[in-house]
């Protein structure tokens, strides 16, 4: 049964980069982020405009700048937002393993940003946490393009801290040591990992 592999960490420590190294050394990648763009030029379009009018554009796709204002610092707007993607993300989720253990495909990363704050980590058979020092953390983050210190603290406190993070992870990738030994933490989990039966996916398609 196919291994599922949670991939995840904090704002600025390279986690898009992992998961392209882990896709480029042949495991199946779920990307998160870009499940939920799907998502938002799809069948959340109707259903967020009308719980947020004007947040989709002329084209019918949910402007996530225009989303991100309605819902920034609003508790029970962002609760009501979740309400509406959270199900349609776990579809589409599930969706891909079904699709990953007709395949016969061994490993599958999940690459979701809130893993442990969302209870992702409970439907995989292992978690990847990717980390840096703090100081290079916060580098990378306020070198992004409108990024500024107030943005980078209110997302930070937002999720785990990395020390919890690290702590629940069962492999770490430092991406503070270059991308070179980052590839090389990432062949060597799925080394580690190659041949291993999982059970979370058998558990998640049961309970469809």
């Amino acid at each position: 049964m196919t291994f599922i592999l949670g991939l995840t960490g904090s704002i600025g420590m390279g986690k898009s980069a992992t998961s392209a190294m882990f896709r480029e050394m042949g495991a199946w990648v779920y990307d998160a982020d870009a499940a939920v763009h799907a998502i938002y030029a799809g069948p959340a379009t109707p259903l967020v405009e009308t719980a947020f009018p004007g947040v989709a554009d002329e084209n019918g796709v949910v402007n996530r700048e225009r989303l991100g204002a309605a819902v920034l610092g609003d508790a029970a707007a962002l609760k009501r937002l979740e309400s509406i993607v959270h199900p349609l993300l776990r579809q589409h989720q599930l969706d891909l393993v079904r699709q990953a253990v007709e395949a016969n495909v061994p490993i599958l990363v999940m690459d979701v940003p809130l893993l442990f704050e969302t209870g992702g980590d409970r439907r995989c058979d292992a978690v990847v946490v990717v980390s840096a020092d703090p100081e290079i953390q916060r580098e990378r983050v306020l070198a992004r393009p409108g990024m500024t210190p107030e943005k980078f603290e209110m997302i930070h406190v937002k999720q785990l801290p990395d020390a919890e993070k690290r702590r629940r992870a069962h492999f770490i990738v430092d991406t503070g040591r270059g991308f070179d030994h980052a590839r090389r933490q990432v062949g060597d989990i799925l080394k580690t990992i190659a041949g291993r039966e999982g059970a979370a996916a058998k558990q998640l398609l049961a309970a469809a």
